[in-house]
């Protein structure tokens, strides 16, 4: 979908060239919009109450207790049982041991005086929420350095881009992953998440495939940032409704986003979700019946799988939707040049091509 900064004191403060993963879940525009510069100290410092896993901790914020959601990091999920998770994010021995790792590093950082402490730094010091409602942010140690960016330098955790690039610390991010595959750390240690026994099931996450499959991501967000930048009322984002509002009714404009489903309706025609924060104000792309052999060469459907480059372009007028339909705003298709992709096509192995 990015992140945060502290450190006069450890480490320079390398801002990217792209932009970054201000979400580091589908969080909505507001990650995807460049941020102001940001400030070289954490907005506030909270005690941790809890360590979720490696990505995920609770803090207590004057009273009441918030979860952190790390950005630009995913560490692997732990061992809780759960049968949904599919082979992208499945649950390992790795991810289980992060988590205890985490828990004890933070009861390290403790003192007599109580738990240990964590600076919450947001991108250009502007909060923001996932679609859970945690915080995103980067979390500031006592000794200023930055605990997302340790979690990729150990090889707990990959850059996680698939948001985005961070806004403040890419190059940081992307040197602290060469130095953590070179090294053979963690996930990237070819013994972990090994079956003890030779032929054995074992879970193991496909970083082979998701890394290119994120940068692709990573790259079409990329360039929705810089066409916002040169004209923000023309270039919007589908998970921003108050930039779609705006936009209703001004004329064509060329909106980012993610399709997050494509319906066939009674009539024959084609409605495709977008991806948005709110669903009542979503933004629904209509592909009349008529049309649709024209928009076959795009493989819309391709767009809201695994492995292809999700996030497009589309262009025409927005508008309102009618009364009698669902809610939120409407875009009709007529022509296939109104659809487009936004970033490249990922670089998978070889032998996914």
């Amino acid at each position: 979908m990015a992140v945060a900064l502290a450190w006069a004191l450890a480490w320079n403060l390398a801002g990217s060239p792209a932009w970054a993963a201000a979400l580091q879940t589908p969080a909505g525009a507001a990650g995807r919009t460049p941020a102001a510069a940001a400030t070289a100290e954490p907005a506030e410092w909270c005690r941790v109450v809890r360590v979720v896993d490696g990505d995920t901790l609770c803090v207590d914020r004057a009273g009441t207790v918030e979860k952190l959601r790390l950005l630009s990091v995913d560490t692997e999920e732990r061992l809780a049982g759960r049968t949904d998770r599919g082979p992208n994010e499945p649950e390992t021995v790795f991810g289980e041991e992060c988590a205890l790792w985490a828990r004890d590093f933070f009861a390290a950082q403790g003192s007599p005086e109580g738990p240990a402490r964590v600076g919450l730094l947001f991108p250009g010091g502007v909060e923001r929420r996932d679609v859970y409602g945690r915080l995103l942010c980067h979390a500031i140690l006592a000794d200023g350095r930055d605990f997302n960016l340790l979690l990729v330098e150990l090889g707990k955790s990959p850059y996680y881009t698939k948001y985005g690039h961070s806004l403040v610390r890419h190059d940081a991010f992307v040197a602290a992953q060469e130095r953590a595959r070179e090294g053979h750390l963690g996930i990237w240690n070819p013994a972990s998440n090994a079956a003890a026994t030779p032929g054995a099931p074992e879970a193991r996450r496909p970083y082979d495939r998701l890394l290119p499959w994120w940068e692709a991501r990573a790259e079409a967000i990329d360039s929705f940032r810089a066409r916002h930048t040169e004209d923000p009322r023309r270039n919007v984002d589908a998970e921003d409704p108050d930039a779609l509002a705006a936009a209703a009714g001004t004329g064509t404009v060329h909106v980012f986003g993610a399709p997050l489903r494509v319906f066939e309706e009674r009539d024959g025609s084609l409605t495709v979700l977008f991806s948005a924060p709110d669903r009542e104000r979503a933004l629904r792309a209509l592909v009349p019946a008529a049309r649709r052999s024209a928009f076959e060469v795009h493989e819309l459907r391709d767009t809201t799988q695994p492995f292809h480059q999700n996030y497009v372009w589309v262009s025409g007028r927005v508008r309102a939707a009618p009364p009698d339909s669902r809610p939120g705003f409407q875009l009709d298709l007529e022509q296939p040049e109104q659809w487009s992709p936004a970033g490249p096509r990922p670089r998978l192995p070889e032998r996914d091509r």
